[in-house]
């Protein structure tokens, strides 16, 4: 698959066209994309439990988000490019590498780090 967790995408197509966001997981043929597709769901009171209204953001179809060209700021496909021994993907509008949004991983981990 060419998407891949990380990458920063752009809807194409619903209510929330032309919105980008982080990939933060891939569920079959749908990702999840963080921010985008912000769904309710009403869990009942049980028992000791009080009920509640959850917030999540729902999973969207694969074929609906492209990568986000680094360059240019516009959605556009994957492609791959081969030199010496390292295959790498590349955006199809202006060849430059996709670089995932690793950002968020750096974080979680100096955070647990500060935290031991």
């Amino acid at each position: 698959m060419k998407i891949r967790v990380n990458d920063h995408v752009t809807i194409l197509t619903g209510k929330d066209r032309g919105k980008t966001g982080t990939i933060t997981k891939i569920i079959g043929e749908r990702v999840v994309v963080e921010g985008i597709n912000k769904a309710i769901k009403h869990v009942k009171r049980r028992n000791e439990q009080q009920g509640e209204r959850i917030e999540f953001f729902a999973p969207v179809s694969i074929s609906n988000v492209a990568v986000t060209d680094t360059k240019t700021g516009k959605a556009s496909r994957v492609g791959y490019k081969i030199e010496g021994n390292q295959k790498f993907r590349i955006t199809k509008k202006s060849g430059e590498r996709v670089v995932p949004n690793i950002a968020k991983k750096t974080a979680k981990k100096t955070i647990k780090e500060t935290t031991k």
